[in-house]
């Protein structure tokens, strides 16, 4: 199935009233007109032709009409513990959050403690930009239904699902933790400099380097069997703070992740037959695994934006995370 447009023929889709999830290069999204949308900045995608760069085509997800918008709501740091409230009670949420904002913080860091947060499935991801734009170019998202391009808050379409009809999120990640030493810690960021190791206080930028410093391998926590990864950015040498793409939360004990035993693509692969059974209506997937496994020209079953973070319900990283409509009873 087609995945990436013309901005033309995404200009039809806005007419003809459908409902889109895009993304896109902030220059293409923003000429969009209003309509029935919401879009987030990323020029990396897997698609039908496998992974790609792409600055001149936009990556579509239509959802299907048994979904009914609600609303299409922009939210800041200080209302986004709201999303739940105005989710609908059977429905599908989708978030998109500007990567590196206060808002992004927010969510990473506290979402896990918002009310009924796993009580109605919201999904999403976090909009980025060209790698080597990374602190120079602010990622951004768009709220299609007023025209809004936002640099500091996050956009979520609400929508409504009929009885009978329920959303179903799923997350595939490729790793599991080590048998190594536990990690904790006694705050909650995306910057460490110091962890408890078997609860021993060390330095965490030292605990890295007896790892051999490869930070390809996340660490991985187990919140009742689901395998949560936390990546890591860089060690800075000069401070000894270790920084990542999501915050370590205070107290979970996390271990590094077992090493992969096959190719990212095969192991993503196989790893999907076993866990999709149906054709999702959004999915993403973490742009560390694009880089790490250079994806690019590779194919994978599940197409969708490679992102500076992926959502079910809390934020992960170097995951794919997806939604399905299942019919019910």
């Amino acid at each position: 199935m087609k995945t990436l447009f013309s901005f033309q023929e995404v200009e039809q889709m806005i007419h003809d009233g459908k409902m889109l999830l895009l993304g896109a290069t902030d220059t293409l999204l923003a000429k969009l007109p209003k309509g029935n949308w919401i879009g987030g900045s990323i020029p990396y995608f897997m698609s039908e032709r496998g992974g790609l760069y792409s600055d001149n085509e936009i990556y579509v997800d239509t959802l299907p009409s048994d979904a009914h918008i609600v609303s299409i709501t922009n939210y800041d740091a200080g209302s986004i513990p709201n999303v739940t409230a105005d989710a609908p009670e059977n429905g599908l949420s989708i978030i998109i959050i500007p990567a590196f904002t206060e808002v992004h913080t927010e969510y990473a860091e506290n979402a896990i403690m918002y009310n009924n947060i796993f009580a109605k499935p919201i999904t999403g991801w976090v909009a980025g930009t060209h790698v080597d734009e990374i602190g120079k170019t602010k990622p951004t998202v768009f709220n299609g239904k007023t025209g809004e391009r936002l640099d500091d808050k996050a956009v979520v379409m609400h929508c409504e699902l009929p009885d009978g009809i329920q959303a179903r999120l799923e997350i595939v990640n490729l790793f599991t933790q080590g048998a190594g030493d536990t990690l904790t810690f006694e705050k909650t960021g995306f910057a460490q400099t110091e962890c408890f190791v078997n609860g021993v206080k060390s330095s965490f930028a030292e605990v890295m380097k007896k790892y051999n410093g490869d930070l390809r391998l996340p660490l991985v926590a187990d919140y009742y069997g689901a395998m949560i990864n936390v990546c890591f950015a860089n060690i800075d040498e000069a401070t000894q703070s270790v920084s990542m793409f999501a915050p370590v939360l205070k107290g979970v004990e996390y271990k590094l992740a077992t090493p992969l035993s096959k190719p990212y693509d095969t192991a993503f692969n196989e790893l999907l037959a076993t866990q999709q059974n149906a054709a999702p209506v959004f999915s993403c997937n973490c742009i560390l695994n694009y880089l790490y496994a250079e994806l690019e020209g590779k194919k994978l079953t599940i197409t969708g934006p490679m992102t500076f973070g992926e959502i079910n319900y809390v934020l992960f990283n170097q995951t794919l995370v997806s939604a399905t409509f299942e019919r019910v009873g």
